[in-house]
């Protein structure tokens, strides 16, 4: 759906306009990036409306399909809608219930309001080549900093102090930040699934798992690596290696058109052979773009279905209670001429 789709499901809904208020959504159709904003689609018009704080970035920013309205202290939203003449409204769910309510109020019960769910996200399940780019410089911003700090990870280090130093040595190589609190937890910590981290130190022995990512431009990378602090034990040779052998399972089923819940099982039947079913307990990956959490879901109950464009991650994991974890997860982009794996680190059982 674009903006074209979304004014036939206005006249279909009839409804005279689409207030879009998330953040990551009025990026995607307009190019701004600043905190306070909203985008009005109507039927025939469409509005980028902020405040004197933003009108700077937003004349630099925004797309000039859009017309600017800059609220001035005092004036509201509400007031806006109903001069333009906005009679029947759709919002996004993903709209506080308290801005709701506050824009219920302020309209006075003369428009009419609807909720819209997923609309512009559904838009932006698809990447385009400029999105994957993006993607695709935030992965090798997040590879490269990894790759500056990696010796520091030994026994010793502190789990805080080597994510803070990862997200330090990211920022200064160009990242606008990180793309969500890194996970890092060392021992039995790393059977955490979202196990951030901690003042643990390091030990010789520690399974440690490390899931991180940078953002650029809005957009986000995400990936995990499981590592050794010295030989490896038995026990978690094992579960690396079916985790690994999970991971491979679900890559080589990965098309248009299979749907997402097919990939999940690929991975999930190969843990749950090796007798560790109960052991992994999240879906097998998620989209990622302008949040680091988006469509698709590739999980057991998910209804996606795999299309050209997509970009999602693929990471298996098994975690025992007391003892330890693994996740591997890699980010991917199913694009025209297949499947290409956008993260690159290393894979292979080293201590």
């Amino acid at each position: 759906m674009d903006l074209e789709g979304i004014r036939e499901r206005l006249l279909g809904d009839s409804l005279d306009a689409f207030l879009v208020s998330k953040q990551e959504n009025i990026q995607y159709l307009s190019g701004f990036t600043g905190s306070s904003a909203f985008i009005l689609v109507g039927r025939d018009t469409l509005f980028f409306v902020t405040d004197p704080r933003y009108q700077e970035q937003a004349s630099l920013q925004v797309s000039p399909k859009f017309d600017m309205v800059i609220l001035k202290p005092g004036e509201r939203l509400s007031a806006f809608i109903k001069d333009s003449g906005f009679r029947a409204l759709a919002v996004e769910d993903s709209m506080s219930l308290s801005q709701y309510h506050a824009l219920q109020e302020g309209l006075g019960g003369e428009v009419v309001l609807k909720v819209w769910k997923g609309v512009v996200e559904g838009m932006r399940r698809i990447k385009d080549l400029r999105e994957v780019e993006k993607i695709g410089r935030a992965v090798a911003l997040a590879q490269e900093a990894f790759y500056a700090v990696e010796d520091m990870l030994r026994p010793g280090m502190v789990e805080r102090d080597l994510a803070l130093e990862l997200e330090f040595t990211m920022r200064r190589r160009g990242a606008e930040g990180v793309a969500f609190p890194f996970i890092l937890a060392s021992g039995p910590r790393s059977a955490m699934p979202h196990g951030e981290a901690s003042d643990k130190v390091l030990e010789e022995g520690d399974l440690v798992v490390l899931d991180f990512g940078a953002r650029w431009e809005g957009y986000h990378s995400d990936m995990t690596r499981t590592f050794m602090l010295g030989p490896w034990k038995d026990w978690a040779r094992e579960i690396y290696r079916v985790v690994l052998e999970a991971q491979e399972a679900a890559l080589e089923v990965i098309r248009p058109g299979v749907e997402a819940k097919e990939v999940d099982a690929a991975a999930r039947g190969i843990i749950q052979k090796a007798g560790y079913g109960d052991y992994f307990g999240h879906g097998l990956g998620h989209g990622v773009g302008l949040e680091v959490h988006e469509a698709p879901a590739l999980a057991p109950t998910s209804r996606d279905v795999l299309e050209v464009g997509m970009v999602f991650t693929v990471e298996p994991g098994i975690y025992l209670p007391g003892r330890g974890g693994v996740r591997i997860e890699d980010l991917v982009y199913l694009g025209e001429d297949g499947l290409q794996v956008l993260t690159s680190l290393p894979k292979e059982v080293e201590d």
